[in-house]
Formats: C-alpha cells, structure tokens, sequence
C-alpha cells in the first residue's frame, strides 16, 4: 500500500501542470491536434520546402500503414501502427492504392496493434510494445487510428478494439483497462477511433455510438497514474440511424472559473464538468436536417471562448461559451453553410482565421469571430484529404492522401506559398511538430523534416 501511495505522489509530481509549463515552447507535441488541441504550434523556422532528397532529416521505416498521428515529448516519439501482414489481403479504396504503391510492407498489416517509441535524434527505434491484436480493416480505418497521448513521464495509448494502456517512458507497462468487457460492445459502423485525452490527473475517453446496437454512448475518466475509473456518465442522444456514431476526440474549452470538456458528434456539441463528467450544456445545429448519414469526423475547435464544431460537410456551428442546459438558440454564434467544408479533416486555427479543407482539395479560411469567409473555397492539389491542416510559422500546411503537401500563408490572402511531394508516400495523419522539425507519417514511414 504504501508502495502504491509513493508510486501516485511520484506520478503526480512529475506529470503536474508545473512541471509541464516548464518545457520550451513548441518543443513538445503531446497529444492529437498539439498543446492547445487545435492545429496550432508555436514554433518557427519551420520548413518549407521538401521531397526525398531535401530537407528529410531522417527517415523511419514503420511496420505497416495506420491514421494516427504521433505524439512528442523532448526526443521521445510515440506513435500507433499495426504489425507487419501476415495474411490477408487489402479491400477497399486503401488497398488499391497500397498494392500500386512502393511501400515497406506488402499488405496493410498484421493481427496486432503496436505502440512504437521512436528517438528524435536520428529516427532510431527505442522500443515498441504489443498493445494488443484483433486488427481489422474499415477501408481507410484500422485499429491503430487513435493516436497516444503523454505528460513527459508516461505514455497512454488506445485501440480500436477498446484495449487502453499506460506505459512510462522506457517501455514498461503501469495498467490496462478494456472498454468492451468493461462497459460494452462497440457499435460503431465504421470502428472505433477517437483518440484519448489527456486532462490533469484524468485520461479522457469519449465512446459514441449506435449505429450497429444499442448500447449507450459515453464518456469516461480513468485516473492516468492507476487506471482506475473516476466517473463514467452517458453521452445521450436523439440521433438516428449512422448518425450516432461519431470519430472525434474530446477538447477542453478552458475558463476564468472553471474548464469545461467538449465533446462534439451524434447531432450535438455538449460541455461536460471535468470533475464528474455531468453535461452542462448542449447545442444543436449539426445536422438540421435530421439526415440519416450525419456521423461526424472532424473533432471540434476552441478558439477563446469559441467552439467550431463541423460536421459532414456542412454546416459548420460556433457556440459561444456559458449557459446550461440547451443553449442552441441563445448561445450559437454563427453558422457556415458553404457547400466545400470538410469531412474527415479537423479545422485548424491560428487563433484569429479558422482554415478548413474540403476532402476533394478545396481550402477555405473563416473569420474565426464572425465566421464569414476570408477567402472562398480555394482548389489546390487534388484530394482526397483526410490529413487535419497545421496552422504554424505563419503557414499553413495541409497533406492530401498521396502525401502532397501544400503550404499556404496563413491570413486574409489566399497564397500557394509552395507544393512539396513525398515519392511513393500515401497518408492518413496529420503533421506533428517540435522544435524546428515536422514529422509525417505515411503507409511505410515516419519522416523528420527540417532545415539540414
């Protein structure tokens, strides 16, 4: 017992929002999205320009192909992916474009799902761990699509099969839960795969759902040093048919007096209390007119006191913060329903334009204030997209399937500043950053980009 109680004080104290403000700025990507959970970094001197032969710093052969995104700490690279194939064939849109294209394995993986640790420094790597197997394939989707999360001292990471795992940093295990024996099967038509996050002393983990059976959607808090549950309270919904199901990741709209958790998918945006995950307040508007194929991909948005919720396409919602209960009419900021909003893709902010990415290759910016458009849908490289966009260095950079990246000025003018193509590449994850690098990852490798 006291072992126990000197392992959580250790924990607390070395993961505690002290010791986390004291890292350098823009060195550290710890979760989806980045440190504010919006596509936005810090960092400068960013590259611009690249291929295969510039500017690649190094380059990482991964075990197979996967969407999730990695995760940064220092020179610390966590990131999910499946095993080798070892049987099977690819089906899908997927599998047509892996077999025509060079990549390091031959099929889009094996049985098992991995959690890979990788040194920044040269591409080395450290460890990796079997999180567990059961991977399938949902055309673009496999059970590697949740990306980890970390503090700087351990590591969480989630499968599409429900398996949640905490490890520290030289690979070795702390706890394990499994949300289906736990709390039921998922039913989701297209698979799981909201990535976890990371909240204090809580990890966040939003299951939404229905559209293959009834068992109810919810959202969870695990303590991060033990596992344990905190609290669990059902995510309700009137929502229909596929539209119960949504592949979003939770985000903290964070307050004067308190932080609110925001979750967005299933016909509605809803604010939970961190504490005891009760609702808040809710709002509609994501699908107004009650369609039965609304699921939602992209995650939601906070920018000030803001949330921009997209949806299938169109429109897009901003809830202003405050209020409970039902707040859709008094607390709707503005709607956007321009015919080229993205799908798949989140929105990215610079805290002052919200720039957005059609799935067939048409970038819009948005006054993030008014939501009126800045400029209108712009066609740059050919989709499809299902890469979020990065907002950084005062560019925006934005991947299309094919692991073409367009890098635009960010602001009120709509400006190619460069178009940068990876040979053979095929992506699903969006950029990470740290420092002075960018890290991709595609069908068959981990890139580091910067300045050499």
């Amino acid at each position: 017992m006291i072992q126990r109680l000197a392992y959580a004080f250790s924990f607390f104290i070395l993961s505690s929002p002290a010791a986390m403000d004291s890292v350098v700025a823009g060195q550290n990507w710890p979760q989806w999205r980045g440190p504010d959970l919006c596509g936005r970094s810090d960092s400068t001197n960013l590259p611009e320009t690249w291929s295969e032969t510039e500017n690649v710093l190094w380059k990482t052969p991964m075990p197979s192909w996967a969407g999730s995104t990695p995760v940064i700490w220092g020179d610390h690279i966590f990131l999910t992916s499946p095993s080798s194939a070892e049987e099977g064939e690819p089906g899908g849109e997927i599998g047509r474009k892996l077999k025509s294209m060079p990549v390091n394995v031959s099929e889009p993986g094996g049985k098992d799902v991995l959690l890979v640790c990788i040194n920044t420094q040269d591409g080395a790597i450290r460890w990796q761990r079997k999180l567990g197997g059961g991977n399938r394939f949902y055309a673009k989707h496999n059970m590697a699509s949740p990306s980890p999360v970390t503090d700087g001292r351990h590591v969480w990471a989630v499968t599409g099969t429900g398996l949640v795992k905490a490890y520290d940093f030289d690979g070795k295990r702390i706890w394990t839960r499994d949300l289906q024996k736990d709390y039921g099967e998922f039913g989701l038509y297209w698979g799981y795969a909201s990535s976890p996050l990371l909240y204090k002393d809580k990890l966040i983990v939003e299951v939404l759902h229905g559209s293959t059976n009834e068992n109810p959607s919810y959202l969870a808090a695990f303590d991060k040093a033990t596992g344990k549950t905190i609290w669990k309270v059902e995510r309700k919904t009137d929502a229909v048919a596929e539209c119960p199901d949504a592949y979003t990741t939770p985000t903290v709209l964070r307050g004067k007096k308190r932080d609110l958790l925001v979750v967005s998918g299933a016909d509605y945006v809803t604010a939970h209390d961190p504490k005891n995950g009760t609702e808040v307040w809710r709002a509609g508007g994501l699908n107004p007119e009650k369609q039965k194929n609304y699921r939602v991909c992209g995650s939601p948005t906070v920018v000030g006191d803001t949330v921009v919720a997209t949806s299938r396409e169109r429109p897009i919602v901003a809830i202003r913060a405050g209020g409970r209960g039902d707040v859709t009419e008094k607390r709707t900021a503005w709607t956007y329903d321009g015919r080229k909003g993205p799908d798949v893709p989140s929105a990215a902010t610079d805290g002052n334009y919200l720039y957005l990415i059609h799935d067939n290759g048409f970038a819009t910016c948005l006054n993030v204030e008014s939501g009126k458009e800045v400029w209108e849908p712009k066609r740059i490289e050919h989709g499809p997209y299902s890469a979020s966009p990065l907002a950084a260095d005062g560019k925006v950079y934005i991947t299309n399937e094919d692991a073409t990246t367009t890098v635009l000025a960010a602001g009120p003018e709509f400006k190619v500043l460069h178009v940068n193509r990876l040979e053979g590449g095929y992506t699903l994850s969006s950029f990470a950053v740290s420092g002075k690098r960018l890290y991709l990852r595609t069908a068959n490798a981990l890139y580091c980009i910067g300045a050499k």
